[in-house]
């Protein structure tokens, strides 16, 4: 009897002892996600107004894991974004209305929700910012969420667009101060005009459409240089090169290119680096960090040619950072070149952003329609021998999907 009490007390404290290591292990978080033996650091992509939450419900769709945030001054606006959280802002100030294109509503609604952004911001190493500049809310609140940001300790890049030039002088009055005031609080700035979408639609092309590369422009843009943080590498590219290159980097360039078959790492990098959507070119960039993506023909030949065409056009003095990875999910034989430049010379002619008057221009000085074959340039590259690596530099064209469509 006594025996059988003895047993039956054991057993229940074996039952207790194995419900407690039940709930410790429940309790425990999940490893965050690594690369290469390394904790991935942590990004969060800052969707502001309705141009910015457009992009995040694109982006969302594509980069699943990493969190989305979206803030607005419009309720209904908000309502229909994608973001993984979504926060009104101004609810005081603006009713849930929007900001009415004005900017000083845009940053008084960001003050009055200043510690909530603080929140939701805290925690991350990286942020990427986008908006559309010319309206209220993302011209007046974007300045706001970066200040914040930076207040935190975490490397903001943003990447916004500016006004088509139909839309009149008040909206490009608005893009350009809120420009400049954005550029004073973030460590990198990615310029795109609406106006260049005009170089790469036809006149077939729907208005929904045009606006759809328009997002697109953005979302591939912050794919770009997520990719280039995440994706495990034969020579890597990580958080800390990133860093070095866009850390307090002013005017910033973010380049993807894809081709494939002969000279395809040529025509990649040309792709790379001279978007008809930009409004900056790539000389003088004092810094440079490209990736080369392929699957496992990739050639060390191939990596050389595609440095020698990026660092042929920028300061011989530049700080170049370069990795490779084998990317499986590209097409067979297709390469990709990821670019990411800064550091211009402001005082440098034609080295620094174009005037807020480019939309009068009927034509750029470089565009995607050019013939590689008839590249003098890449036939001298192909020409000659191979030498050791040296430095690096390079420059962003975003549109490399758009062009095949």
């Amino acid at each position: 009897m006594k025996r059988s009490k003895k047993l039956q007390k054991i057993k229940i404290l074996k039952k207790i002892k194995k419900s407690k290591k039940a709930k410790k292990e429940s309790l425990i978080k999940p490893e965050a996600p690594q690369k290469n033996g390394f904790l991935i650091p942590k990004i969060k992509i800052v969707g502001i107004g309705g141009a910015g939450g457009n992009a995040l419900s694109r982006i969302d769709t594509v980069l699943s894991g990493i969190e989305t945030i979206s803030f607005n001054t419009d309720i209904q606006d908000l309502r229909f974004c994608k973001a993984s959280k979504r926060i009104q802002i101004g609810k005081e100030i603006t009713q849930g209305r929007g900001a009415g294109m004005d900017p000083e509503i845009g940053r008084q609604s960001a003050e009055e929700n200043r510690e909530e952004i603080s929140k939701v911001l805290d925690g991350a190493e990286m942020i990427f910012l986008t908006c559309g500049l010319g309206g209220g809310t993302g011209s007046g609140a974007a300045p706001v969420v970066a200040e914040v940001a930076r207040s935190l300790g975490i490397i903001t890049v943003a990447v916004v667009t500016l006004p088509f030039s139909f839309e009149g002088k008040e909206r490009e009055a608005i893009a350009k101060a809120s420009h400049e005031r954005l550029l004073e609080k973030v460590d990198a700035l990615v310029t795109v005009p609406n106006d260049r979408v005009f170089n790469i639609i036809d006149v077939n092309t729907s208005l929904k459409k045009a606006f759809w590369q328009i997002d697109e422009i953005l979302r591939e843009g912050i794919q770009a240089i997520y990719d280039l943080v995440v994706k495990p590498g034969l020579i890597n590219v990580d958080f800390a090169d990133l860093k070095a290159i866009v850390k307090n980097s002013g005017e910033a360039l973010l380049g993807i290119g894809l081709a494939d078959g002969k000279d395809r790492a040529i025509k990649a990098a040309q792709k790379a680096i001279q978007s008809p959507l930009l409004d900056t070119t790539i000389d003088n960039a004092k810094g440079v960090l490209f990736n080369v993506s392929a699957r496992e023909d990739l050639t060390m030949i191939e990596v050389q040619q595609a440095a020698k065409t990026i660092t042929s056009l920028i300061s011989p003095d530049a700080k170049v950072i370069f990795g490779t990875s084998f990317d499986h999910r590209l097409p067979k034989n297709k390469m990709k070149i990821t670019v990411v430049a800064t550091g211009f010379s402001k005082s440098s002619e034609g080295h620094s952003p174009l005037p807020f008057g480019y939309a009068q221009e009927k034509s750029f000085s470089f565009g995607l329609n050019k013939n590689i074959d008839e590249d003098l340039h890449a036939k001298d590259i192909l020409k000659e021998k191979i030498k050791p690596f040296e430095s690096l530099e390079d420059e962003p064209a975003f549109l490399r999907k758009n062009k095949s469509r």
